[in-house]
């Protein structure tokens, strides 16, 4: 069994694929490499058609966005069911597939985790990753739906904490001066838990004076996924890395399950425990 369908026959065996659902929009696992290939389809529409990034000569000639992280990682989809559709998508990667990987998780690869991981050594942990939002569907109610499945996905395993990159447009952290520095004073990881970005790469995010930030203004000019994790109690590590190859400025979240709100959690524990995946 090829490690592709491996993480596929672990995702069927594990419950139903089915984490929630809002209108016509449904959110569930990939559980066929059919489903992979459409949110890698995605993918490369908005990675590479949309924004900046640069595609290799394989997946410009596929049309779809892939690494050798997509065969040993779940990928959480949003379907419209009218069309059947994948509008949205998540790269989970949990710790039992990094262990596959010769690199281990992606973000270590702009970000030195090697102290959290140490740290965190025996907990169920979540890399998240490659997401992206179809732009007709970027609305209030398909990324509240994105994480609501998220957190879900967290409960059903177990996660102790969520981690991974997210992304500014453009190479040019000067052009985010606002946004980054209100992150670095306001929202960065507590001592003993701060992530730097690796060492020949790191870019300060300290370019504004902490009293001389306008929180709402910043708020506001946030990308809306980095907003939403800020808003739901995630952290920043220390330092951004350009990503010349996607065209963006990244910043390392961490998320303890800890962080998220009580009534949250006690509400979708208790749909979860009543199999209300819809």
């Amino acid at each position: 069994m090829s490690p592709h369908e491996a993480a596929l026959s672990e995702t069927k065996t594990k419950g139903s694929a089915v984490l929630d659902s809002s209108g016509t929009l449904e959110a569930r696992l990939a559980t066929t490499p059919a489903e992979v290939e459409a949110a890698q389809r995605l993918r490369y529409d908005i990675f590479y058609r949309e924004m900046s990034a640069i595609p290799s000569p394989e997946m410009a000639a596929a049309g779809r966005d892939f690494d050798e992280y997509d065969p040993i990682c779940e990928h959480l989809l949003i379907v419209d069911k009218e069309d059947g559709a994948v509008i949205a998508t998540y790269r989970l990667m949990r710790e039992y597939a990094a262990a596959r990987s010769p690199t281990g998780f992606y973000t270590a690869g702009e970000f030195d985790i090697a102290d959290l991981l140490k740290a965190r050594a025996g907990q169920r942990i979540l890399e998240l990753g490659r997401s992206c939002v179809r732009e007709d569907y970027r609305t209030g109610p398909t990324m509240q739906l994105l994480w609501r499945a998220l957190l879900v996905y967290v409960i059903k395993h177990d996660v102790s904490i969520m981690f991974g990159c997210a992304s500014f447009p453009g190479t040019d952290p000067k052009a985010h001066a606002l946004e980054l520095s209100y992150l670095h004073h306001f929202h960065r990881s507590p001592p003993g838990e701060t992530v730097r970005a690796l060492k020949d790469h790191y870019v300060s995010m300290d370019m504004i004076p902490k009293d001389r930030i306008d929180e709402a203004e910043a708020l506001r000019a946030l990308p809306p996924l980095i907003k939403g994790y800020i808003r739901s109690g995630a952290k920043i590590g220390d330092g951004a890395f350009i990503d010349h190859q996607f065209g963006t400025v990244d910043v390392f979240i961490y998320f303890p399950l800890a962080n998220v709100h009580p009534r949250w959690i006690t509400h979708l524990k208790k749909k979860t425990a009543a199999g209300q995946d819809g």
